[in-house]
């Protein structure tokens, strides 16, 4: 298990952030949100995708006068309005009853309106991200760290930290986004340092699919595997649906939530007898079906060995596995051979294997 850090808990309507809650997943629409109907509805397909909280761009007068509508569009959504350069922006959302203000302090620096904004959320108890971006510092904070960008971003955040603090306010949300990965890593080990707050984990302007995939299981993932981070997400050019599930992917590998089976699947080679790709595709389909009846079957490890090399070892470290060669297919229960079974039959035979593990565990706890 992952020691995590210590934070104190923010919750943005049902959710809560940091005290040991389980990390939530975000995302943020990707429509103009000008345009009530099409934000709204990406609104509710991010939610069916398991996206917990969702970030919506207010950068005009018209975003700005669409938030009623919207908050009432996706009612049982966590709502984060994301706010730079206006404030005005911010109180519109407040009073729109969205869940949650980001705002960057690298540009909205006027100490009055800041104040105006921390005590309407204050009465409404609605918390603020502090989201830093390498591209938008606190310009002092910057001139103050000549070529330490690292230094910079921390200096950023924690000058309105302080400032959030100075008005009695302490709903806070820390991000230190970077596109640089060692970057994005540095500033949040620093800023680990140096408050309780929770953070919202994430490498900003990451690229298409395959590109912010690989920097964000890096930079998030190993950050969570030090126990820091509290919220998550990925940054994709692209559709936001594929962030939620590239970060259900990071949490469940780290096993600190399970989104799907873990399914282990060789990477086929010379050695390899049978359409291990096909089937290991039909077995997590299959999986991924049987978890929405049975969740426990999230729980389980299942192997997809494709010749008798590893299968019978890593099925060993599997609940159920299976390894396939010569047009037949061994059927693994915790590395224990359980069935032989004809190529042709294989997929149907690991999958009633999986049932009985779950009907044996149903049974053991009925006792």
């Amino acid at each position: 298990m992952i020691a995590r850090r210590q934070t104190r808990p923010v919750r943005v309507k049902d959710v809560v952030i940091g005290g040991g809650a389980p990390v939530t997943i975000q995302s943020m629409t990707k429509t103009d949100t000008a345009d009530i109907a099409a934000t709204a509805r990406q609104i509710r397909a991010l939610a069916t995708a398991g996206c917990e909280l969702v970030r919506v761009a207010v950068p005009t007068l018209e975003a700005a006068k669409a938030l009623p509508d919207i908050r009432r569009e996706a009612n049982q959504v966590a709502l984060v309005a994301d706010i730079h350069f206006h404030p005005q922006f911010a109180l519109a959302a407040i009073e729109a009853g969205f869940d949650k203000i980001r705002w960057n302090p690298g540009n909205i620096r006027q100490s009055a309106r800041v104040q105006e904004v921390v005590a309407r959320a204050k009465a409404r108890g609605i918390p603020i991200r502090i989201g830093v971006n390498v591209g938008s510092l606190d310009p002092e904070c910057e001139a103050a760290s000549p070529g330490n960008l690292v230094e910079a971003i921390v200096q950023s955040a924690l000058k309105s930290v302080r400032l959030l603090e100075s008005f009695g306010f302490q709903e806070i949300v820390i991000s230190l986004k970077s596109s640089d990965v060692l970057q994005m890593l540095a500033a949040y080990r620093r800023m680990a340092q140096l408050c309780d707050y929770p953070f919202h984990l994430g490498v900003t302007e990451a690229g298409l699919l395959e590109a912010s995939t690989v920097k964000s299981a890096i930079g998030i993932g190993a950050l969570l595997a030090e126990g820091i981070g509290d919220t998550i997400r990925v940054s994709i050019t692209g559709d936001p649906i594929d962030e939620v599930k590239v970060a259900q992917r990071i949490l469940s590998s780290l096993q600190l939530r399970r989104f799907e089976t873990n399914v282990i699947a060789c990477p086929s080679c010379g050695r390899c007898e049978i359409d291990v790709v096909g089937i290991a595709k039909q077995v997590e389909a299959r999986l991924q079906a049987l978890s929405q009846e049975e969740p426990r079957a999230l729980e389980l490890t299942v192997a997809v060995m494709g010749c008798v090399v590893n299968g019978p070892g890593e099925s060993e470290h599997a609940d159920v596995g299976l390894a396939g060669g010569g047009g037949v297919g061994v059927i693994y229960r915790k590395g224990r051979q359980v069935r032989r079974v004809g190529e042709a039959e294989m997929v149907d035979a690991l999958l009633d294997e999986v049932q009985n593990v779950l009907h044996e565990t149903s049974a053991v706890i009925a006792r």
